[in-house]
């Protein structure tokens, strides 16, 4: 259990990256299936090649980042369909990221990475070491909270939102766009590095269906934490990447087929988009309606008859 929740944690980076491109640009970005093994394979490469974990690992931020950037481009200059910039993306990612590794897998048994003190201390696998993964994906999180709430992030809002209006307010919409896919796919770059060094090993398939697993995680998250609210958006992200691996872990326990955790996870997602519009799920109150619904009864405790004005009975006044 310990283990399925610190994987939760650190795919809640990739489910935060693709919730900046599905549900703030709405962007339908396959890039991550390939960024995400580019990622692992830099930071692979990297640290067997004596670089130190976190500098491999921002190594690998700056590589995913540059496959976005190739994505928006073919997107915005090259005037492509976005789905297929990004299949076009992916496909060339794979030849690439054979040719960073040099081979189809690559081990990590015996090097440093961010990883090692938390083995060494004994503390993997534990709640320490879910404590240390939740203050770093809370981290990432409230930057990604700020970095919308900025000029630039309210940009990339609007262009997701209705991009002929922005764009007719002097806003650079392909530069948002670029900027974004960019951003997300640095960050599914960094959950590839950190989950290559986690299990000990870079392998090129490794990618191959993650963009199902981040569907699920902010579909699921976003029907548990409904609102608009960016707050409550990015935590069900996260939320929703630890219910995931949640039921992948007790799928497993029941006794399903580890080749059938693809199918699982697709019928996850139909079932989190499916559910709401049959009604099912609208009759169990989200997180947001449950904080609302507390805060209003807090205000309703009645107070005291001095604080509340109420007037007196008139024979306690003492009026003859």
């Amino acid at each position: 259990m310990e283990a399925t929740l610190e994987l939760g944690l650190i795919y809640g980076v990739m489910a935060l990256g693709v919730y900046l491109t599905f549900r703030v640009l709405n962007f339908p970005d396959l890039t991550v299936d390939g960024s995400f093994t580019t990622g692992a394979a830099t930071a692979a490469i990297l640290i067997t090649n004596d670089v130190p974990a976190w500098l491999a690992t921002l190594a690998a931020f700056a590589a995913g980042a540059i496959a976005g950037t190739l994505t928006g481009l073919l997107y915005t200059k090259g005037r492509i369909d976005g789905l297929l910039a990004g299949i076009l993306v992916m496909i060339a990612l794979w030849s690439i990221n054979l040719r960073i590794m040099g081979t189809s897998n690559l081990s990590l048994l015996r090097a440093d990475t961010l990883i090692t003190p938390l083995r060494e201390a004994g503390v993997k696998g534990t709640w320490v070491s879910i404590l240390i993964f939740l203050v770093f994906v809370v981290i990432v999180k409230l930057i990604i909270d700020w970095f919308l709430s900025t000029d630039r992030g309210l940009a990339i809002q609007a262009t997701g939102n209705n991009e002929q209006m922005i764009r007719s307010l002097g806003v650079n919409t392909h530069g948002t766009a670029i900027l974004t896919l960019a951003l997300s796919n640095g960050l599914v770059a960094v959950c590839g590095a950190l989950i290559a060094q986690y299990q000990g090993f870079a392998d090129i398939s490794m990618g191959i269906g993650l963009i199902l697993i981040g569907l699920a995680a902010v579909i699921v998250g976003q029907a548990i934490f409904a609102g608009r609210g960016i707050f409550m958006a990015t935590t069900g992200a996260i939320a929703g990447a630890v219910i995931y691996w949640l039921v992948i872990f007790f799928a497993l326990r029941i006794g399903f087929n580890p080749n059938d955790m693809k199918l699982i996870s697709a019928v996850l997602v139909v079932a989190a988009l499916l559910l709401p519009r049959w009604g099912f799920l609208k009759r169990i109150p989200s997180m947001r309606q449950i904080l609302v619904a507390s805060r209003a009864r807090g205000a309703e405790i009645p107070r005291t008859e001095a604080e509340a004005g109420a007037p007196r009975d008139s024979t306690m006044t003492g009026v003859k």
